[in-house]
């Protein structure tokens, strides 16, 4: 049996402040801290010990896999960071306050923006400064593979191929297996691993700072699900 734990960070500034983070590398918040913690305490009292960590290339999921594995004392294990497992980009909503956004929009409009699968936000241009073209992290990438905007769709192209050509393998290697990411990159996984329909997957939440366990069979189905936060 292998294990895939999936971890979304935890509370980040811009998460307390009601912003649009997407790609914009902000850090954990002290709650958020607090729930990278207790994300490695629920793992050390249901005797998981990840044999690595995937994680994307921005600070709020790398701290939350780094201060979780703290706390199981295995800092020592790989840790592999990649932008396919980045958060969705919100495009032009990049930075701003949802509460404010939904006034100047209306409440339908940002949810469609926010909650549908294939519909992205406004786009931002090429010269914008938020523009991943700008970020000397995703300098070596093809820029053509740096979105401007992405919808849950989206998010999905990028993560199932980086699923299926580097961590599925590594579930050979690495029997228990961590993925410290963001919701809508996990929520990515969730709708591939549970085969979750287009219209279904947008009612799917996942939890801050609370590990998500899928028990695999050889060939990756899913034998079991749980929260380690909520035992279900």
């Amino acid at each position: 049996m292998k294990r895939l734990i999936l971890l979304r960070h935890g509370q980040s500034i811009w998460n307390l402040e009601n912003r649009f983070t997407g790609w914009h590398d902000v850090d954990l918040s002290d709650k958020g801290r607090e729930e990278a913690t207790e994300a490695g305490r629920l793992m050390a009292s249901a005797g998981l010990a990840p044999d690595a960590v995937y994680t994307s290339v921005l600070t709020r999921a790398i701290r939350t896999g780094f201060m979780s594995l703290d706390v199981l004392g295995r800092l020592w294990i790989p840790m592999i960071k990649d932008w396919r497992l980045n958060e969705r980009h919100y495009g032009a909503l990049t930075g701003l306050d949802k509460a404010e956004t939904a006034a100047e929009y209306g409440d339908e409009q940002v949810h469609v923006w926010r909650r549908s699968f294939a519909t992205p936000p406004p786009a931002l241009t090429d010269d914008d400064e938020r523009h991943p073209l700008h970020d000397p992290r995703y300098a070596g990438l093809d820029p053509a593979l740096l979105p401007a905007t992405e919808s849950l769709k989206d998010t999905l192209a990028r993560v199932l191929p980086y699923w299926e050509s580097d961590i599925a393998p590594a579930l050979e290697r690495y029997p228990t297996l961590l993925i410290a990411a963001h919701g809508n990159s996990l929520r990515a996984l969730v709708k591939h691993l549970e085969r979750v329909s287009d219209e279904a997957i947008t009612g799917v939440e996942i939890a801050t700072g609370d590990p998500l366990v899928y028990e695999l069979d050889d060939r990756l189905a899913v034998n079991a699900k749980y929260s380690l936060r909520d035992g279900r």
